[in-house]
């Protein structure tokens, strides 16, 4: 895969997932990995920079959960501003694609 047309997806990723349910960081990266079948990996130096960027601009909250004494996992949702922001990147992602796809048609005739 292309990681030079993946940048730029990974926060319309993140988000799109969010509005399944709340995730933490390891989770949405593993969720990611199987419904991909392998194709797309997200490494913690990607994600967790994503996941901060988006909850200091207000797109997601986390909070830590977990029983005393054992692992804490920071568990990721989404806010009202967050599902607002993902619709409207679901619309740009498939505009652009409809645009590219007709541009790439065109190109093949």
């Amino acid at each position: 895969m292309d990681t030079e047309l993946l940048k730029g997806t990974l926060s319309l990723l993140i988000l799109s997932l969010l509005t399944r349910k709340p995730m933490y960081g390891y989770e949405l990266a593993a969720t990611v990995r199987l419904e991909t079948d392998g194709a797309l990996r997200w490494t913690e130096g990607s994600l967790y920079p994503s996941l901060h960027k988006l909850e200091k601009e207000g797109l997601i909250t986390g909070q830590w959960q977990g029983k005393t004494g054992s692992r804490q996992r920071k568990y990721y949702q989404l806010t009202e501003a967050g599902r607002a922001a993902s619709a409207e990147k679901i619309n740009c992602w498939n505009a652009l694609c409809s645009t590219i796809n007709h541009l790439l048609e065109k190109c093949h005739e």
